[in-house]
């Protein structure tokens, strides 16, 4: 285990490494001068000359990205081109909104897409396994934003049940905070929920059709016993894969819930530092936003053989 470990935190190494140099690479690369767009439209030429000697763009590619990563491994991830503060304080300020609304979803989608799918599995060709089949073909092929603006139109502005937008701080309090989550969650959570429970469905349907669960069906064990003791545990392996995946997802999916529920979170922080070409912000979020998924993802890989004895490292 314990060199498994090791070769995976190796190997995340050279991961972070290509992601930050693809990163930096294509942010450089792309069209657009930040030094043009902070000197205005009525800027001249010695203007804009003067910003990018001033923000060290005149410097080689090479030169600026050996100081990025030198200053970065320091903890010193810069400063915002136009808000003049450091990119960590800025993200920091915008990582309550993301973090309650990245949670809440997630919580919402393996509850309800767990038991969603076990119940279909269970009930294969019946009234919950055809309501799963139409649910995920909403759930995928309806966009957030469009299902962001259905439930802000029926159940805020019509009903006037939940309020329209923005985000309340929990420490003013756990229902406010709650009730403006609602509506953005749930948006969010639907096609992680199809997601999750389709997969869920058909990894119980593999185990239920083996043959120790004939036995243990013939041995009198109940539906409860069959069902979570002895086919969830076995088909958790692809079900903990699917939910480690669908973070990933998750990281897209909050820029737009983001935009749409009007919730100052990172999502709205990089969608303005791209549209100011602010060079710190992009590149640190997707640094850091590419650790968190590359952890995610190792903790999955070490939490299978804690459902599966058998997997050894």
């Amino acid at each position: 285990m314990t060199s498994y470990i090791l070769r995976r935190i190796i190997s995340t190494v050279a991961v972070m490494a290509m992601v930050g140099i693809f990163v930096f690479l294509l942010l450089r690369l792309a069209p657009g001068d930040p030094a043009a767009i902070i000197a205005g439209k009525s800027a001249t030429a010695e203007m804009i000359a003067g910003i990018r000697e001033k923000l060290g763009l005149n410097d080689p590619m090479p030169v600026q990205f050996i100081r990025w990563v030198r200053d970065m491994l320091g903890g010193d991830f810069g400063t915002s081109i136009f808000a003049g503060r450091p990119v960590l304080e800025l993200i920091s300020q915008r990582l309550e909104p993301t973090l309650s609304l990245s949670i809440l979803t997630m919580i919402l989608s393996v509850s309800v897409g767990v038991s969603f799918g076990i119940l279909a599995a269970w009930r294969t060709g019946g009234l919950v396994d055809r309501l799963l089949a139409a649910f995920s073909a909403f759930g995928y092929s309806v966009p957030v934003f469009v299902i962001g603006y259905f439930f802000i139109y029926f159940f805020a502005i019509r009903a006037h049940w939940l309020p329209v937008q923005g985000y309340v701080p929990i420490e003013r309090g756990l229902g406010p905070w709650f009730v403006h989550l609602v509506l953005p969650t749930v948006a969010l959570g639907l096609g992680f929920i199809a997601f999750i429970a389709r997969v869920t469905r058909a990894s119980m349907l593999e185990v239920l059709s083996e043959d120790y669960m004939r036995t243990a069906a013939a041995k009198g064990a109940s539906s409860y016993a069959m069902l979570f003791h002895h086919a969830l545990k076995n088909a958790g392996v692809p079900i903990l894969t699917v939910i480690g995946i669908s973070f990933a997802y998750l990281i897209g999916g909050v820029v737009l819930t983001e935009t749409v529920f009007n919730l100052s979170g990172i999502g709205r922080l990089v969608v303005d530092a791209i549209n100011n070409r602010d060079y710190p912000i992009i590149q640190s979020v997707l640094i850091l936003t590419s650790g968190l998924y590359v952890v995610i993802n190792l903790t999955v890989d070490l939490a299978y053989t804690l459902i599966d004895p058998r997997i050894r490292y």
